[in-house]
């Protein structure tokens, strides 16, 4: 059998990135090669690998030796994450016209002048280089069309959390919240100015002031944002995704109040664990997994007012009101699975071989 070799040159590697690679390899013919950049010390995931992925760390790679490292593999079909690695740019070049060449970004469209200018130069400086373009979804595939890519060229879906891992843990704490939906928030992310999570522990106090509840607020992270101290707001600093099970459990909405989010598969994730979803407008994922009214509520990023209005709406609702928001978030994270993902790949693979 041929095998169809499948090189990914990647930045920072993610846990969820790598299920989606192990759905991928359930095709026997697919080999996967991956390059990769340090592990993220803000977020200091442990990665365990499958003997099946063969894996390159890119310090240890002058220009030319990766150049010649892809080229000894031969691959079928190569990714790259982004364009801002100039040494992958010229992998991708040499390979543009003879294999699938795909790029994915998570920047959503928003006119600014420097996406501006990226749309000018892109014939010279980015449609060059690749043949397809893999993001997230909607608001980055506008930007892709914006870029030259055609449509039939564009594929989207590439951020995909790991949904077995997720939905497991929405089908082992089914009946418990169905008895008893647990009253609390969750935050899971860094503890950073564009997370808007001050804005979270500021109205979550508030709300406290104005009317005593028995809702608490646990968040999971770490950052240059000092922990807010109060006693219905807990910290639990950086938690492996495999220990997540622990918390996710004993909480039942999501929030995530971002300044600032390109995607953010962390909705996906608690999408597929059956919470119902609290987001800004700033977050990219909310145009796939979240519906107002129907599994959660999206408020204007910053807006303080309309954030405690929805956290007020789910503290109001009934127990069996926000288990079928959760039920909803489930249906949506189905959208988008790592074997959807893998197929993705796959099929792209064989209509440049036919």
């Amino acid at each position: 059998m041929e095998k169809r070799k499948i090189v990914f040159l990647y930045t920072e590697l993610a846990t969820y990135f790598l299920a989606c690679i192990e759905k991928l390899l359930q095709h026997p013919e697919v080999e996967v090669h991956i390059v990769r950049w340090a592990v993220n010390k803000e977020a200091p995931f442990h990665f365990t690998f499958s003997e099946n992925i063969k894996l390159y760390n890119r310090i240890d790679y002058s220009s030319k030796q990766l150049q010649k490292l892809v080229a000894s593999i031969d691959p079928s079909e190569i990714y790259v994450s982004g364009w801002m690695d100039k040494d992958y740019l010229k992998v991708c070049k040499a390979f543009k016209n003879k294999i699938p060449v795909i790029v994915g970004f998570d920047n959503q469209w928003k006119a600014t002048l420097k996406q501006r200018i990226a749309v000018l130069i892109s014939p010279f400086k980015i449609l060059n280089h690749f043949s397809h373009c893999w993001v997230p979804g909607e608001l980055q595939k506008e930007y892709a069309i914006r870029l030259g890519f055609k449509n039939e060229n564009i594929l989207t879906g590439f951020y995909c959390c790991d949904f077995d891992l997720f939905h497991n843990q929405f089908l082992a704490n089914k009946e418990q919240k169905k008895m008893q939906f647990p009253h609390r928030f969750i935050y899971v992310g860094r503890y950073v100015e564009h997370k808007g999570i001050k804005d979270l522990w500021r109205t979550f106090i508030e709300l406290l002031n104005e009317e005593s509840n028995d809702w608490e607020l646990w968040c999971l992270g770490t950052g240059d944002v000092p922990p807010v101290n109060h006693p219905k707001i807990k910290h639990f600093g950086f938690v492996q995704p495999e220990d997540l099970h622990k918390y996710i459990s004993d909480t039942g909405v999501f929030v995530l109040p971002s300044h600032f989010e390109p995607w953010g598969v962390v909705v996906h994730e608690f999408a597929a664990a059956g919470f119902p979803i609290i987001c800004t407008d700033e977050v990219g994922a909310r145009t796939a997994f979240v519906e107002n009214n129907n599994n959660g509520y999206i408020y204007n990023s910053g807006d303080i007012n309309q954030l405690k209005n929805v956290l007020k709406k789910m503290v109001n609702h009934t127990d069996k009101e926000l288990f079928v928001m959760g039920e909803n978030s489930v249906a949506k994270a189905k959208q988008n699975t790592p074997e959807i993902w893998a197929n993705k790949l796959f099929t792209l693979i064989n209509k440049h071989n036919q």
